[in-house]
């Protein structure tokens, strides 16, 4: 199944159903107000929202309309907690020289995550507003999941039954804040802004035998103002979706909405490209000596879109938002 959500003045937004060709919709209030009430409620709704998707592939669905993703918020616009990894090893070396510090002891056997703000998500097709370019405005790339309720100490084999919903995102990023931040040991804060996702929250099933091994294999295309960042694969994961839920379980339960994220989508194979501005920059540093590629500046446009392997649109949906100055910041 796919969800979207569409504004209607409350702060979760009203839940659609969406056609897997991504054409058409239909209204789910009926069956659950939002997503994040499916999410609570799963086991209680999911037989009725495959019931009304079945009939909306179907054709019989009379309410059915056309899907407009422009008008779309992010699946979930807030979330009980919002949990970033760096499940890509390769990325997590390249950021190692990006802040010229030493790698973590045991970065390659442990995950590694933060918490990130999760009251504000921006929809796929939000203006993304910031304060000032100075700060260093990165994109980056990512897939994610959605839980139900986990228990603490949930082991690693029993975190797919919690896997709920797969999403796509794109983790803004102040690389010049991350960088004074980092060294102070209390996480990200101001480095984080407000995090964008497709727009569509999709089942497992979704991605047929490209949900693998707790991975999405998925090829993320990233633009930048029309021009080719990358196109990196998901299954490169050093840790799986399931290890990252029993790495964030460990010591509390995950209440049900929970997004966790793999951290940037990488590959060790430099034609892949990359998923974000700071690994492309160390990337021409190491290879060529010099820093080419600036971070983001206002007016830019950044686009997004997972494809299947064999080139066909993945079942995410578009991203494409533009760099905005904030509203009341001087110029």
């Amino acid at each position: 199944m796919k969800f979207a959500t569409y504004a209607d003045g409350s702060l979760d937004g009203r839940l659609l159903i969406v056609s897997r060709d991504q054409s058409r919709a239909v209204d789910a209030t009926a069956i659950a107000p939002n997503l994040l009430t499916a999410v609570q409620r799963w086991r209680e709704v999911e037989p009725h929202l495959a019931r009304l998707a079945g009939e909306l592939e179907a054709g019989v669905v009379a309410e059915a309309v056309a899907f407009d993703p422009s008008l779309a918020l992010a699946p979930l616009p807030r979330a009980p907690q919002w949990l970033d990894g760096s499940a890509f090893l390769n990325h997590g070396r390249l950021m190692d020289h990006a802040f010229n510090k030493s790698p973590i002891p045991d970065f390659e056997t442990t995950p590694v995550m933060y918490q990130g703000a999760s009251d504000d998500f921006l929809g796929p097709h939000a203006d993304v507003p910031f304060v000032s370019e100075d700060d260093g405005i990165d994109l980056e790339g990512e897939f994610g999941v959605v839980v139900d309720e986990v228990a603490m100490a949930t082991p690693a084999a029993a975190a797919p039954d919690h896997i709920r919903l797969i999403v796509q995102i794109n983790d803004w990023s102040l690389r010049i804040i991350g960088a004074r931040e980092m060294p102070r040991g209390f996480g990200f804060l101001q480095a984080k802004p407000s995090t964008s996702f497709a727009p569509l929250a999709v089942t497992p099933d979704e991605l047929g035998p490209c949900w693998c091994d707790g991975r999405a294999d998925l090829f993320l295309h990233v633009l930048r103002n029309g021009e080719r960042i990358g196109a990196a694969s998901g299954r490169e994961m050093a840790f799986s979706f399931p290890e990252l839920i029993a790495h964030a379980a460990r010591t509390r339960r995950l209440t049900a909405g929970t997004i966790i994220g793999s951290g940037t989508v990488s590959n060790a194979d430099r034609a892949a490209g990359s998923s974000c501005l700071a690994e492309q920059r160390v990337i021409e540093l190491l290879d060529q000596g010099a820093v080419r590629t600036p971070f983001l500046s206002f007016g830019d446009r950044v686009e997004m879109q997972a494809c299947f392997p064999d080139g066909r649109p993945g079942p995410f949906g578009r991203m494409d938002q533009r760099v905005v100055r904030a509203a009341g910041v001087p110029a």
